[in-house]
């Protein structure tokens, strides 16, 4: 049996602005969670933007399913996106914000209104279809992102820091959701590229992890390799400031 073809792969795929620029290879399996640490400024978000098309390729390529995407716009691309700012839109209620991932004209068929409904009892939403953004709390809001994002069921799913403005428990129980959608995706493989600045969810749900620093990918591996003792130094160093950050916002 051959191996199978790469679900995101991004070749030798430029983005250029003034005197800056990020350089990237990088492949990821079907089915396969890899999580993209470095520090601020490093162009983890950048990259995402690239994938997502928000950001034009000055060259190189990027491909998604086999297929270049490269030249095609954000809608145009079998993937779906959570930020760390939810994007739903404050006039429509939970239930409309959701069913936006796949009725982008809010015209929504009978038959989909079940589908609606059972994704919002499965990130705990049930009951709260009817109420608008502001009348959530703010995991409750990521909590309907995520479900318009796994409503669209597309093969690619990036998350860029979506739970990073919650506390540590709060950002816990939300991974664990996150998890229990995957599990029931079902359809086809679902791959996930994370943005994120806390290792230990590297460790307890990632494959892999690329360290992404000055523009370019320094190293990707195994979570043991690139989180444990035998992480590369500049990984190492990378990590201590993050626990270092961490033991300053609990004083």
């Amino acid at each position: 049996m051959s191996d199978p073809r790469p679900a995101l792969k991004l070749d030798q795929a430029v983005f250029a602005r003034d005197d800056w620029s990020v350089t990237l290879d990088l492949e990821l399996m079907p089915g396969e969670w890899l999580a993209l640490i470095g520090p601020s400024g490093a162009g983890k978000s950048t990259l995402m933007d690239m994938v997502a098309g928000f950001l034009p390729l000055t060259s190189g390529s990027i491909s998604i399913a086999e297929e270049d995407v490269s030249g095609k716009g954000p809608s145009e691309r079998p993937l779906s996106i959570v930020f760390q700012d939810n994007n739903l839109f404050p006039h429509l209620t939970v239930f409309q914000n959701v069913a936006l991932g796949i009725a982008p004209n809010r015209r929504v068929a009978p038959h989909e209104r079940g589908r609606i409904e059972n994704i919002l009892d499965t990130v705990g939403l049930g009951g709260k279809g009817g109420r608008k953004p502001h009348e959530l709390s703010g995991g409750e809001r990521q909590r309907a992102a995520l479900a318009r994002a796994f409503l669209r069921r597309q093969p690619l799913l990036l998350l860029d820091e979506p739970f990073a403005s919650l506390g540590p428990a709060l950002r816990r129980d939300m991974m664990k959701t996150l998890r229990q959608l995957r599990s029931e995706f079902t359809e086809t493989p679902l791959t996930i590229l994370m943005v994120t600045h806390h290792p230990e969810d590297a460790r307890s749900y990632a494959d892999r992890v690329a360290f992404l620093d000055q523009g370019r990918i320094a190293h990707v591996g195994p979570v043991e390799n690139m989180l444990g003792e035998a992480a590369p130094e500049d990984v190492r160093r990378y990590l201590g400031s993050q626990d270092h950050s961490r033991r300053l916002d609990a004083i």
